[in-house]
């Protein structure tokens, strides 16, 4: 399981796995706004990596951002961990 540390939204974490194919699965907001996070997350169920960040980047909600844009962010540093290994291996 991943974990991501939000920044300027009202949930303070993100916990989300993604399966070999590039599959986002388990997404779980932890605070925020628990009716419109648990859509959220039922609606990136099963879809793919990209597909989900094209289609939450950007949204805005306070300080310029939102819990779906805040997962986005996410999923974009999963990708570049998996693209660039070496830049984040535990020391």
């Amino acid at each position: 399981m991943q974990t991501y540390m939000t920044r300027g939204t009202c949930s303070r974490q993100i916990l989300f796995d993604v399966t070999e194919d590039l599959k986002v699965k388990n997404v779980k907001f932890i605070g925020g706004c628990s009716g419109n996070l648990q859509a959220v997350a039922r609606l990136v169920d099963g879809k793919h990596v990209d597909e989900v960040i094209s289609t939450l980047k950007g949204i805005k909600c306070r300080s310029n951002t939102s819990c779906g844009d805040q997962l986005a962010i996410a999923l974009e540093e999963y990708k570049n961990k998996l693209a660039n290994p070496e830049i984040y291996k535990k020391k």
